[in-house]
Parts: C-alpha cells; sequence; structure tokens
C-alpha cells in the first residue's frame, strides 16, 4: 500500500538541513548541497537569514537578508564556476616620506629616553 502525499509543497527551495561543512537545499524535488568551502558568504550568517531564500525563476536563487544570488547551475556544477581569482595582490604601499621622518623621531626619542635611563643608573 502506497501513501499518499498530502497537500502541496509550501515553497519552490528551502534550507532542509544545515551542518558545519555547508547546507543542503530543496528546489523542485531535487537536493543540492551547498559547501561553505565553496560558498564562504554562507558561514557566518543567521540561520533565518540562510532559510530566508527566494527562487524568483527556476534557474535563479535569491537571498533578500544577506543580498546574494545565484544561478543553480553553480551549486550543481561548482567547477564550472570557480571562485579563484587570478588577479595579482597589490604591492604593499610603501610609507610615506613624512611617515618616514616621523618613524624616525620616535626611534631617535626612544634611544634618547633610553640612554637618559642608562646613565641614571650609573650615576645612582
Amino acid at each position: 500500500m502506497k501513501s499518499a502525499v498530502r497537500g502541496r509543497p509550501t515553497s519552490d527551495v528551502e534550507v532542509t538541513n544545515v551542518s558545519q561543512h555547508g547546507f543542503w537545499l530543496l528546489i523542485g524535488g531535487r537536493e543540492l548541497f551547498v559547501p561553505f568551502k565553496q560558498f564562504p558568504w554562507f558561514r557566518e550568517v543567521s540561520i533565518s537569514a540562510l532559510c530566508n531564500v527566494e527562487l524568483p525563476h527556476p534557474r535563479h536563487l535569491h537571498w533578500p537578508d544577506l543580498d546574494v544570488d545565484l544561478a543553480v547551475e553553480s551549486l550543481e556544477y561548482p567547477h564550472r564556476f570557480p571562485l579563484l581569482s587570478r588577479v595579482r595582490p597589490n604591492k604593499p604601499l610603501r610609507p610615506t616620506r613624512a611617515a618616514q621622518r616621523n618613524e624616525k623621531r620616535q626611534r631617535r626619542g626612544a634611544a634618547r629616553a633610553a640612554d637618559r635611563s642608562r646613565s641614571a643608573r650609573r650615576n645612582s
């Protein structure tokens, strides 16, 4: 005997489970895993913000509380959508000349204070 399905789904998409590694989305009868490693912007959000997900289009997900939009395809085939940037990081900025002068003055002042304390110890 087969049980009949009661009612109809209340939403087109819902979060079904959350773990330390990611969360599961139920989208139109299919369950997809969303790993935090590949989608890091979901890692530190509240459960209520994570569960507030919409499906405005069959191939598009939207989290209004997080201002995050994802294509369903990016969850199905994450290797097609790498999160790695090919841009090289910026070179560190050099301090300005004024900052370099201030740093030298501070070092000289510290050295003078150390000399004064040494000479005070010798004289006492």
